[in-house]
Formats: structure tokens, C-alpha cells, sequence
């Protein structure tokens, strides 16, 4: 089963990592990098990656006169996604296992940051027979369009209409 997890923050969190000294980065940097080893060693890494600054973000909307309606981060905003991990796991104990060794980054003076992070499964879909042949319906998967299988046409557990 593939998990997502979001790693979390606030405005304030994100100041104070500013102020952390070189070596508690360094410190909190390698940990992470650890865990990653971990995961690819044990076959349950597919992907990370951290995000640029919110400052950088961009809220976008359908379009007006053929362009994209854009607008900045909102100050309101409680919460800002830093990254995320990418896991394929045999049970959600284990994602949130990881989740947790996650959370538990060293942060300012080595102390553990408990960061939020955030447990999702992907969706699982149902293929329909009748799609099996159609490339395009593989989208979601993220293979190449040759090595792609038909998308679904329903989630699972989804009631017939």
C-alpha cells in the first residue's frame, strides 16, 4: 500500500528554523537522509522531497480570459506542507511507524522537533474491462504511457449509481 506523508508547519515554525545554528540543521538534515537509506534499503522508499519557502507559494484558480487566476500565499494561513514522503508499505502501522521516526527529526539543540506529519493512502482504484486497452485512462499511475495499464473508472467501494 502506498502513503503520502506531509510534513507540516507554521509561519512561526518556519522563523524559527531560520534562527537554528548550521550544525542543528546539519543534525536534522542527516537524520532525514537516514531515514530515506532506511526505506530504499528495506524497499519501501518511492519518493521525498522538501518544498521551497511558503513565501514562494501560489494559490491558482480555473482561468479568466484564457489565464490562470493566481494569487499569493494567504497571511491567514495557519499551515504550510514543507514536504513530503512517498512510501509502499505492507500495513498502516508501519507507515505511521515511519511517520513517527519522522516526526521525531532532531530540531533546535538536538531536541526532538515533533513535527506534524500528516498519514494518507493513496486512493485505490478498480480497472474496468472496457478501459484495459486505452493509454490515456493510466494518467494517475505516473509510468509511461506504453507501460501503463487502464485507469479505473470508479473507487473502490464507490456505490453504483
Amino acid at each position: 500500500m502506498k502513503y503520502i506523508l506531509l510534513m507540516s508547519g507554521t509561519k512561526a515554525g518556519v522563523d524559527s528554523y531560520h534562527a537554528w545554528s548550521q550544525k542543528d540543521i546539519e543534525t536534522g538534515m542527516a537524520f532525514l537522509r537516514s531515514i530515506t537509506n532506511d526505506l530504499s534499503g528495506s524497499g519501501e522508499f518511492v519518493a521525498t522531497q522538501g518544498l521551497a519557502e511558503p513565501a514562494e507559494a501560489k494559490v491558482v484558480r480555473g482561468e479568466k480570459n484564457g489565464m490562470p487566476i493566481t494569487d499569493g500565499i494567504f497571511p491567514e494561513s495557519k499551515e504550510f506542507l514543507l514536504g513530503y514522503w512517498i512510501v509502499d508499505v505492507a500495513t498502516p502501522e508501519r507507515a505511521y511507524a515511519i511517520a513517527g521516526r519522522i516526526s521525531a527529526v532532531p530540531g533546535r539543540g538536538g531536541a526532538p522537533a515533533n513535527m506534524p506529519i500528516e498519514v494518507r493512502r493513496f486512493a485505490a482504484y478498480e480497472q474496468s474491462k472496457s478501459q484495459s486497452g486505452n493509454a490515456e485512462n493510466g494518467a494517475h499511475s505516473g509510468k509511461p504511457a506504453k507501460a501503463r495499464k487502464a485507469a479505473p473508472d470508479k473507487i473502490k467501494g464507490e456505490q453504483e449509481k
